[in-house]
């Protein structure tokens, strides 16, 4: 009776283990696929920012007095090249977009430049680069949901508690720049 008993406690002991292996395993590919994402939105940014000098240098050729727009641009990319967390990265972003938004206004007003083929093919670029920084945003915030829902529900909480595993940050905008910008000439 008492082999039958070590053999059932050893089989208990063995399900709570796997148990416990399974939710780690999960917990680690969930947490894997946030710092993918967020890798995904990093690379789309150095790719927008390594597009956005020769937008402003081509503008520049055509709207050199803008001088106020061409330093807002610059003072944004470099915020979002120092950002660290995924708060100050979101923050400088929407900055940056906000920025690029008033070049192209600027740009608006001149006809040449928006017939120059190297400013179009430019702006195709960044246009291109724009949808898929989107996309990985909302990729990364999948991700982010997916990986917090295994944090906060029952029973992988559990696990995620005894191994350290901590909720990660969304993606979002600060609520001062969902405003529409104003441009003024």
């Amino acid at each position: 009776m008492s082999i039958i008993l070590i053999v059932i406690i050893l089989v208990i002991i063995l399900i709570i283990a796997g148990i416990i292996v399974k939710f780690y395993n999960e917990l680690v590919n969930a947490r894997n696929r946030v710092k993918n994402a967020w890798s995904q939105i990093d690379v789309q940014l150095k790719r927008r920012n390594d597009l956005i000098p020769n937008i402003v240098e081509t503008v520049k050729g055509y709207a050199g007095h803008e001088k106020s727009t061409f330093e807002e641009v610059t003072k944004a990319r470099t915020s979002i090249a120092n950002a660290t967390t995924v708060e100050e990265v979101a923050k400088a972003d929407n900055q940056l977009t906000s920025a690029l938004k008033t070049l192209f206004a600027v740009a608006e007003a001149y006809p040449e430049l928006k017939a120059n083929q190297n400013f179009i093919d430019l702006q195709e670029k960044l246009s291109e680069t724009e949808d898929k920084i989107s996309y990985s945003r909302q990729f990364y915030n999948d991700t982010v949901l997916k990986y917090n829902n295994l944090c906060e529900q029952f029973p992988s909480n559990i696990i995620a508690g005894l191994f350290g595993f901590k909720q990660s940050d969304f993606f979002e905008a600060h609520e001062s720049d969902r405003a529409v910008p104003k441009v003024q000439f």
